[in-house]
């Protein structure tokens, strides 16, 4: 079976209207992407922010009445019928189709991050086993990638890891097959818990890796704290994380923009040697360690 995609270009004002108009006009399910290459970075607990300029578009069964489904949105969402770009899709199997251009990726020298149903490009490598999925995470943002190479090119063996803001577990995943022997993997999102345990047990770490949110991690001090997050989270959580790392213990900070980088330097500053260790496409990654 085919699929009709109906399109309409609209902005944040009309944003929900024009997904109603969709909905109302028989839309199995509507999809918002930015119409404008803009960036949305750090938005506060609870919001969910939109783009200035959006594609709404609605998924429809091939066999509908083109012209009455244009009219009908047309009207309910008070747009010239001519702007409403309609697109066939062949019909596909949708859960792995999106996942076509992942492929397996190397991080520094050992470790490989390989989805499933692809064969590992080096067997003797470390193999971290994970599909893209909805907590974030996967190795193909500049951020999560300047972790792992930080990760593959240190001894990690019979350390303790903390990964705080873990989406997907890849960084605590990684750890465990790199040779830590514990990791606590804290996210406030549950379903990035969820997904952590999920892919922990898929690469057989699962008894390392413990999973909490951050108002239900104990008390602890680890040997590599790692944090992937934004700027502003990182700058307020400094004291929290500096205490969860022991003496002569190592801060590995990312998701800073190369700009914000002396802010959130500044902030681990007072617990930390800090320095600038590796950097991609425009994001920085901050190594300290805990002075003693």
């Amino acid at each position: 079976m085919s699929w009709l995609q109906f399109s309409i270009q609209t902005d944040k004002a009309h944003a929900e209207g024009s997904e109603q108009a969709l909905l109302e006009a028989g839309a199995l399910s509507v999809t918002a992407t930015d119409a404008a290459d803009q960036a949305l970075l750090e938005p506060a607990p609870g919001e969910t922010p939109l783009w200035d300029q959006i594609i709404m578009t609605g998924l429809f069964p091939a066999d509908i009445d083109q012209a009455a489904v244009r009219a009908r949105i047309s009207q309910s969402a008070d747009v010239d019928a001519q702007r409403i770009h309609v697109e066939e899709l062949p019909d596909q199997e949708w859960s792995r189709a999106w996942m076509d251009h992942f492929e397996p990726m190397a991080f520094g020298r050992r470790l490989w991050v390989c989805p499933h149903g692809y064969e590992p490009a080096d067997a003797d490598a470390v193999n971290l086993r994970l599909d893209p999925g909805l907590a974030f995470g996967t190795g193909t943002h500049p951020t999560t990638s300047l972790c792992l190479t930080w990760l593959d090119g240190h001894d990690l063996q019979d350390l303790q890891i903390l990964d705080y803001g873990c989406g997907s577990g890849i960084l605590a995943i990684a750890a465990i097959l790199l040779g830590a022997t514990k990791a606590w993997a804290v996210d406030n999102d549950e379903q990035a818990l969820i997904a952590t345990r999920d892919n922990a047990t898929n690469n057989h770490v699962s008894q390392q890796i413990q999973t909490c949110l951050p108002d239900e991690l104990p008390s602890i001090q680890v040997d590599v704290g790692v944090a992937n997050i934004l700027a502003g989270p990182l700058c307020t959580l400094a004291s929290r994380l500096a205490h969860s790392v022991h003496a002569n213990g190592h801060i590995i900070l990312s998701g800073i923009l190369a700009e914000q980088a002396d802010e959130v330097r500044q902030c681990y500053a007072p617990w930390f040697d800090m320095d600038t260790t590796l950097g991609k496409e425009g994001w920085v990654l901050l190594h300290g360690k805990r002075r003693a």
